[in-house]
């Protein structure tokens, strides 16, 4: 009798394997081969693994990702670093998920697993068909700046001060390399994560939610390295050397940190002041784009880092 359960949970398996992994490649053909669904699919390719992991364990979502990815190499081979990069992060978030972690430690845990998948690729792309995609990206985008400039020139319009900054950032991407992998991968973690957890509640499946912005907080420790580094920014340090490599990565970086903590900031006084909240959402959207309400951001990350700013307008509300 045991055996025969036994047999039925792996037939389960194996046929749950089969059919997720038909719908991967079915996914990856598709944001191949059809470029205007490639820019949706692609944040899906990774749900196929989380589901199978979920209801399993990461071993059997491991020999789901090689099977799939042998499959990937067969038919598309062009799809395989979105097919390692989805196997990989979906394996992790999947199984992070499975043992009921808190949604911002899977989301640190997945960040971590697609950063190292992007610098493997980036390193294979180099070692094994020495091309460099960062030197390929700057190429095209100087290409661009040209054709741009050419056509000012045509209208009889001088270079603007804008171009003069553009080409100056486009001279600076490799050295910010690092940067744009963490970024992406961050930002390729969180999207995934949160199209799966829609899905999940759909075939309910339990996953911890996000908490609200107003109650995320970075280490206070976060705010000395800010410091430290925004120091080292402004004097500056010999161009090529490795501090100035670090400074260029971490600087960019320690700001977004900083002006999230400040947007907490927003959210935690809009809340307990009962203020709509399209309010909040819409002056985090406008910092976007202005770099005014971002430095007025950071400034409140940085008041409620050093002061926690945010307990002591819960407790004046008291």
């Amino acid at each position: 009798m045991i055996d025969e359960v036994t047999s039925l949970q792996q037939t389960r398996r194996l046929t749950e394997g089969a059919i997720l992994s038909a719908v991967f490649v079915v996914m990856l053909l598709l944001s191949v081969f059809v470029p205007f669904l490639s820019a949706v699919l692609i944040w899906f390719l990774p749900l196929p693994f989380i589901i199978f992991v979920i209801r399993h364990d990461w071993k059997s979502g491991l020999i789901m990702a090689v099977v799939s990815l042998l499959l990937s190499s067969f038919i598309a081979l062009i799809g395989l670093p979105f097919a390692l990069l989805a196997a990989i992060g979906g394996v992790t978030t999947g199984e992070l998920i499975r043992r009921k972690k808190e949604a911002l430690m899977v989301l640190a845990g997945s960040s971590i697993a697609y950063i190292a998948v992007l610098v493997l690729l980036y390193a294979g792309s180099i070692l094994l068909f020495d091309i460099d995609p960062l030197a390929s990206m700057q190429d095209v985008m100087r290409q661009s700046t040209q054709q741009a400039e050419s056509m000012l020139e045509s209208f009889g319009q001088e270079t603007s001060e804008n171009m003069v900054v553009w080409q100056d950032m486009i001279d600076q991407i490799v050295k910010m390399g690092p940067l744009l992998i963490v970024f992406t991968g961050i930002a390729f973690a969180l999207i995934t994560q949160l199209i799966a957890q829609a899905i999940l509640r759909r075939l309910q499946i339990k996953a911890e939610a996000f908490p609200p912005l107003r109650d995320w907080n970075f280490p206070r420790s976060l705010l000395w390295y800010y410091l430290v580094i925004s120091i080292i920014y402004w004097i500056g340090v010999e161009e090529g050397t490795a501090m100035d490599i670090v400074t260029w990565n971490l600087f960019p970086l320690l700001e977004v940190a900083m002006a999230l903590q400040g947007f907490t900031v927003v959210f935690h006084y809009c809340y307990i002041k009962s203020v709509p909240k399209a309010i909040p959402v819409i002056l985090m959207i406008f910092g976007i784009v202005s770099p005014f309400v971002l430095l007025l951001a950071r400034i409140l990350g940085i008041i409620d880092l050093g002061f926690q700013l945010k307990k002591r307008l819960k407790s004046d509300t008291k």
